[in-house]
């Protein structure tokens, strides 16, 4: 992410557009608001807008504002997205989702650097940095006439590649920091169920699981399996069901995911457990076997096999 981070920190010093790109869950709002927060607009509004939720009935007054009056139910003036970034930043994430009627609204104010509300009769200049961000090549998205090209030369003038998680080359500090924010949101459960582990770190094994995962998601999706983790291991889940379970299902994610390998290679990371790991924990567990299977990341089926493999038996 050195690259990135460094493109960010330039892009940060200038006023001039950034089109963020990069797959979905990847951080391209965290790194608009980098920009934003260290840039010589900082103390001005950050307005964000998804651009895929747009009506279009509606997108001429959610970007320009309108009038009192000037349509039924116009009871108030309203100042319109791009008016409320005025001095600030506007940040238009998903922008390739844009219709193109829309997208011809959004060239106009760019160009003329105005807004005309609705029921207005003069224009308003504006005064604001422009950031983009999207997940789909917009080249191809013009070339099947789903873009226009005019839109796109206006702000791609400082393009920055985010890079998806598993081609990041910081994950153990992503992973870390994402795991330590997860932990203080289940602080008090985890007191009461685990008190002397409040503060424990990922082990190496953990990490080693997580890097080995496709992470179509991203970060987003990392953040919810560690929160998952978080909550349910006082409850002696593993992090190896969890990941399990999240890549089971391959029509979930992108057709180049393979999650049977992931699954596969999952399980030959696991330990096998010895009949001595076995022994400790059915004691620690008071001869519970589901419980222990659970804590020893098997099956009760598998652990009951290794127990009359190794005729070992259970004080009642």
């Amino acid at each position: 992410m050195k690259d990135q981070q460094k493109m960010l920190e330039i892009a940060s010093l200038s006023n001039i557009p950034v089109l963020l790109q990069g797959e979905s869950g990847a951080g391209k709002e965290v790194a608009a608001r980098f920009i934003h927060n260290h840039g010589l607009r900082k103390d001005q509004p950050f307005v964000a807008l998804n651009c895929s939720s747009i009506p279009k009935s509606l997108a001429e007054s959610i970007l320009e504002g309108s009038l009192k009056g000037a349509f039924t139910g116009a009871v108030d003036e309203k100042l319109g997205l791009v008016r409320s970034a005025e001095g600030g930043t506007l940040f238009l994430d998903e922008i390739g989702e844009l219709p193109l009627e829309t997208q011809s609204k959004l060239l106009r104010i760019l160009q003329e650097k105005a807004v005309t509300p609705v029921g207005a009769a003069q224009s308003i200049p504006v005064n604001f940095r422009l950031i983009c961000a999207t997940n789909r090549n917009l080249k191809t998205e013009i070339a099947d006439g789903n873009f226009r090209a005019d839109l796109f030369f206006r702000i791609n003038v400082f393009p920055i590649e985010i890079p998806p998680l598993r081609a990041r080359r910081d994950f153990d500090v992503v992973a870390a920091d994402l795991w330590r924010e997860a932990r203080s949101l289940s602080t008090a459960r985890l007191d009461r169920r685990d008190p002397g582990n409040q503060q424990r770190e990922l082990s190496a094994e953990e990490m080693d699981l997580l890097k080995a995962c496709p992470w179509p998601g991203n970060v987003r999706q990392l953040k919810n399996i560690l929160q998952r983790y978080s909550v349910l291991k006082p409850y002696d889940v593993s992090l190896t069901e969890i990941l399990t379970q999240e890549f089971s299902v391959p029509k979930l994610y992108e057709k180049n995911i393979c999650s049977i390998y992931v699954t596969d290679f999952l399980r030959k990371r696991k330990k096998k457990p010895t009949l001595t790991d076995i022994e400790e924990t059915l004691l620690q567990c008071k001869g519970n076997k589901c419980k222990a299977a659970r804590k020893l990341g098997i099956s009760r089926g598998s652990l009951c096999y290794q127990l009359q493999k190794g005729r070992v038996k259970i004080a009642s």
